[in-house]
């Protein structure tokens, strides 16, 4: 009996050492790095409290409460500080000064609520290069604002199908948004802002997840992971591109690549916007420089009619009995009648 019961302690004792702790997100170690944690619900918040994971040993960093404030330990006490905390307080993300290598390690955000009771989300931080270098896409899914996005995972359809996984991936940070344990059927609720959906069921052939009423916001990596119970894992990425309707076409070839979120769209709008006034502007000066060279060369040179129509214009203005005489008739002679007086002596009285 004794034997028994010694073999079960050393049982749990593995197990306990042997247990990953699931979390709901994977942040990069940075000096300066911030732990999300917003509680998406209406309930009634009565208190919140930050802690960090060590093995079987629990730290407290802080506890807020509205009506006694907020506690911070004296370990935490000129590292950490609370992005916003408003009378709902339901945004309680936390924020590192200085962070080093000891951070390193799971975090646990607690709310406490009336009448739904504890909500808790549990964060990874890890030292790492950016998620998306190791996370390179196999291909896309463009989409427009407002529409229901559905991306597709294909399934080994020879794998005993343990668990399928949804992240979306950040440079900074890793979200789970869906999980699904097949062998236990069971699913996990995603602490993520972003409501999701995945269907969850035994002996499918591919896994999707919905995201309705997509935004710019949703643009980014999407990874699916499955894990069979042979322990043998696949990993397929997909981009998602939320194009707002704008294309952007690359200079040196014809292919349009849709420009991904809203957030582009201010500042391709002030881009085109000021090409198109300064091909405006342009186009005003040379029409200014051409109309001026035009000009000058009036003046330089007058306008001078050919000598053959100079005189046929004058021949045909000429009325026969035009009193207007021609060079040759001016060098004839001019005889004048006049008549002759005797010359007599004037007589003398």
């Amino acid at each position: 009996m004794a034997c028994i019961t010694l073999l079960l302690a050393i049982l749990h004792v593995h197990k306990a050492l042997c247990e990953v702790t699931f979390w709901d997100t994977a942040v990069q170690l940075s000096e300066t790095m911030t732990l999300e944690c917003v509680y998406p619900l209406t309930d009634n918040l009565t208190q919140v409290e930050w802690t960090k994971i060590s093995g079987s040993e629990t730290v407290t960093i802080a506890v807020y409460n509205p009506n006694l404030h907020m506690h911070i330990d004296h370990n935490y006490f000129h590292r950490v500080h609370f992005l916003n905390t408003t009378l709902e307080f339901r945004n309680m993300s936390l924020s590192f000064y200085n962070a080093s290598e000891a951070d390193v390690g799971i975090y646990s955000c607690l709310f406490h609520s009336f009448p739904g009771g504890p909500w808790e989300k549990k964060i990874k931080v890890v030292q790492s290069d950016s998620f998306e270098i190791t996370a390179p896409s196999n291909g896309y899914l463009s989409a427009e604002p407002g529409q229901n996005v559905t991306l597709s995972c294909q399934l080994p359809n020879n794998w005993p199908m343990q668990q399928v996984m949804w992240e979306k991936v950040q440079p900074h940070q890793v979200d789970v948004l869906a999980s699904c344990n097949l062998s236990q059927r069971t699913s996990y609720t995603s602490k993520y802002l972003r409501k999701t959906w995945s269907n969850c069921s035994q002996g499918s052939t591919q896994s999707v997840l919905i995201i309705p009423n997509a935004t710019s916001a949703d643009s980014g990596l999407y990874r699916c992971r499955s894990e069979a119970s042979t322990g043998e894992q696949k990993t397929y990425v997909i981009r998602l591109i939320i194009t707002d309707g704008l294309m952007e076409v690359h200079p040196c070839s014809t292919l349009a690549i849709p420009i991904a979120g809203g957030a582009n769209k201010h500042f391709i709008l002030p881009i085109v916007g000021g090409s198109v006034s300064l091909l405006l502007v342009i186009l005003i000066i040379i029409t200014i420089i051409f109309y001026s060279r035009r000009r000058r060369r009036q003046v330089r040179t007058p306008l001078k009619e050919p000598s053959d129509k100079q005189s046929k214009v004058a021949t045909n203005c000429r009325s026969p009995t035009s009193p207007i005489h021609s060079v040759d008739d001016e060098k004839e002679d001019i005889y004048v009648n006049y008549p002759t007086f005797s010359r007599r002596p004037k007589p003398r009285f």
